[in-house]
């Protein structure tokens, strides 16, 4: 019988605490029903512990009905308000909105390019082309601006209709109209499939009725380097005005928090999904997307597509009977004869050199030695050896995925314990129900070679939230002096390496981390 799943310790983290707020400009217009342009820029940013500062573009007319009047603002009013922040308050990251004046565009462009040229920022584009309630604001001379300014975009987030006017070819699959923007400079581009009036999972159709009985809404990133795509249960909640507004503005504000791309656009999703389901009504017509903070719950995380056929499995894997502890990751069987004796929480033999004979048979002695004292060990990454002897389980890194046989490992009744080193990997492994998902690397560590930044333990309280209630351990850099901090972020467990196998008793660090780790977890209990 299995064990039920370890509850979650820690509270979501109070990003708000925070002192230092990054800098977001927003070029967008105002709106003066307060659900969209601006105004929802500037809630979204506030939301996610950001600074904005806004560069009006027009001023618009519009309750929850209609957008009854634009009026875009002059050149000179749009270089005046650039020059003021550009002098005072510089961008992390520039978010750009409606733009209403062609000749504005052009403008834009020009300063664009030597503003980058100076400083280290990154572009997200929202082209609102259209309101939601029909009005329509582009034409061929917007149109054609819009295009120029591709090259000087680092993301892109039309949704269908707007990626069917930008570029020119309507009745083309989605993949042939993102690669004519891609051939006209644009360096990413994310397609939000709300529009969609179906969800196939190669994304390849494209039309553009809103249809609100399909289960999912499917968006779809491409870049020179990764293509994939984000499935999140579709609500149909009458209140989602200013969705594009405040999808693009908490891109932005990932961004400026130091995620890379396909992170922030994770955390993005997240972020929509949630408000949405706490959208509520203002007027008479379509209401506005609510701001709840931070995404700490599993529950709006989309699903990941990167495979075709996508990565699945019928359900989830072994549970582990406690949590994890104090989890030495060794590299010997030697090192493993040493530490079994303290009966660490698990542990894992982690083997990169050898002759494929010798690591089966340090493989096999390994897990005789690991039933013999009781302890659950983990083999990393060679899963066929592990159910061929009988391991309790097996530890994968997120590039073994495409190629391990994960039916195989849950049919032999393995454990799985998955890598991730952001919120991108953390949802593609959560989706795969992991007996437990690795969290790191937290601080800066030599024993690897890291793919990413250390996320540090305000990152780890956050990942951890997100896991609702599949079991964490953090790993990367956690030596005596970081240990208590890490463990009161309420992780399961602390992967610990060369902190124990290069001390100069590996047994005696071990004790001392099991002692340290009891005393956390009676005070926080």
């Amino acid at each position: 019988m299995q064990a039920k799943s370890i509850p979650l310790q820690a509270p979501c983290p109070l990003h708000a605490m925070s002192t230092a707020r990054p800098i977001v400009w927003s070029l967008a217009a105002s709106d003066s029903g307060g659900g969209a342009g601006l105004q929802a820029d500037l809630l979204t940013l506030h939301d996610l512990g950001c600074h904005g500062c806004t560069v009006v573009t027009g001023i618009t007319a519009q309750n929850s009905l209609a957008l009854e009047r634009l009026e875009p603002v002059s050149i000179e009013m749009l270089q005046a308000q650039l020059n003021a922040l550009t002098d005072d308050l510089p961008a992390t990251v520039i978010k750009i909105g409606m733009l209403a004046d062609a000749n504005a565009i052009h403008w834009l462009i020009n300063w664009l390019k030597q503003y980058k040229e100076q400083h280290a920022v990154q572009v997200v584009a929202d082209p609102v082309l259209a309101s939601s309630s029909g009005y329509q604001v582009g034409h061929d001379a917007l149109l054609d601006g819009w295009r120029a300014l591709l090259p000087f975009i680092d993301l892109i987030t039309p949704n269908l209709p707007e990626l069917a006017q930008l570029s020119a070819r309507p009745d083309a699959p989605i993949a042939e109209q993102v690669a004519l923007l891609q051939a006209l400079g644009s360096q990413a581009v994310l397609v939000k499939g709300g529009h969609a009036t179906d969800s196939h999972d190669d994304g390849l159709v494209c039309s553009g009725a809103i249809m609100q009985s399909h289960p999912e809404v499917a968006d779809y990133f491409f870049s020179d380097s990764l293509n994939f795509s984000m499935h999140s249960k579709r609500l149909n909640s009458p209140h989602q005005h200013g969705t594009g507004c405040v999808l693009s503005s908490a891109i932005s504000a990932f961004l400026a928090q130091g995620y890379v791309m396909e992170d922030a656009l994770v955390l993005a999703r997240a972020y929509i999904q949630q408000s949405i389901a706490a959208g509520y009504a203002t007027g008479s017509g379509p209401g506005a997307l609510g701001h709840d903070g931070w995404p700490c719950s599993g529950h709006v995380l989309p699903r990941i597509q990167m495979e075709q056929p996508p990565l699945a499995v019928s359900s989830p894997f072994a549970v582990l009977s406690s949590e994890p502890g104090v989890y030495p990751v060794i590299d010997s069987v030697d090192m493993l004869q040493q530490l079994l004796p303290l009966k660490p929480g698990c542990i894992q033999l982690r083997i990169k050199t050898g002759s494929d004979g010798d690591i089966e048979l340090a493989i096999m002695e390994a897990i005789a030695l690991a039933k013999k004292y009781g302890v659950r060990l983990f083999i990393n990454d060679y899963w066929q050896l592990a159910i061929e002897h009988g391991a309790y389980g097996v530890h994968l890194g997120q590039q073994d995925l495409e190629t391990a046989d994960l039916s195989a490992i849950q049919a032999a009744g393995l454990r799985l314990g998955l890598s991730s080193h952001g919120p991108f990997e953390l949802a593609r492994a959560l989706q795969l129900q992991p007996s437990y998902i690795a969290l790191g690397h937290i601080f800066p560590t030599d024993t690897k070679q890291m793919p990413s930044k250390p996320q540090g333990v305000k990152r780890l309280a956050d990942s951890i939230a997100l896991c609702g209630g599949t079991p964490t351990v953090a790993i990367g850099g956690i030596d005596h002096h970081r240990f208590a901090q890490v463990c009161q972020t309420g992780v399961h467990g602390v992967a610990m390496v060369s902190a124990i196998t290069r001390a100069n008793s590996p047994s005696e660090a071990l004790h001392s981390f099991k002692q340290q780790w009891e005393q956390q977890r009676a005070y926080h209990r």
